[in-house]
């Protein structure tokens, strides 16, 4: 029995569907920045309170909204590796301009962050986030000599980054 071909015009091309990310992390904000955003609600809702019941809602509203809206920007940072490339934030760097990737346990990314640190570095670092990665930038055209990237998991990250590397190298 032979396989059978489809047709050109009934399924649609391989190439056109988005490639699967190797890696997608959300560094998300704690649960303890949500509390101190609710409360942050709750204290605009008592400073508004003399003026009466509608400004004291209208206030608690307003705050809680503007503490949520800020929680929620702040932990909306992404790290991926996709389609041969590293995107974090803002920036994509494809992967072949990246050097060797090091996992960082808590105290050697402190390190990076604070002394160790280079002014012409890409960071994308939070601090509720203890564990990061430090990937050198090869690029001769590229200033920035490494991206520090915090991670929950580095691991997986560099792995991402490797698999792509091994995949590009056939």
């Amino acid at each position: 029995m032979q396989p059978s071909v489809p047709s050109p015009a009934s399924s649609p091309e391989p190439s056109a569907a988005p490639a699967a990310p190797l890696f997608d992390e959300r560094l998300t904000a704690p649960r303890s920045w949500w509390a101190i955003a609710g409360l942050l609600g709750l204290s605009g809702g008592l400073i508004m309170f003399p003026l009466g019941t509608v400004p004291m809602l209208g206030g608690l509203i307003a705050a809680t909204v503007l503490a949520g809206i800020a929680v929620s920007s702040y932990g909306s940072a992404r790290v991926r590796v996709v389609a041969g490339s590293l995107v974090a934030g803002d920036a994509r760097i494809p992967v072949s301009a990246l050097g060797a990737a090091e996992v960082l346990d808590a105290e050697e990314a402190r390190a990076w962050r604070t002394y160790k640190a280079d002014t012409r570095a890409f960071m994308l670092m939070r601090g509720y986030v203890p564990r990061a990665v430090r990937i050198e930038v090869t690029d001769p055209a590229d200033p920035t000599p490494y991206v520090y990237l915090s991670s929950r998991e580095p691991e997986a990250l560099v792995a991402a980054l490797d698999a792509v590397r091994d995949g590009a190298g056939d």
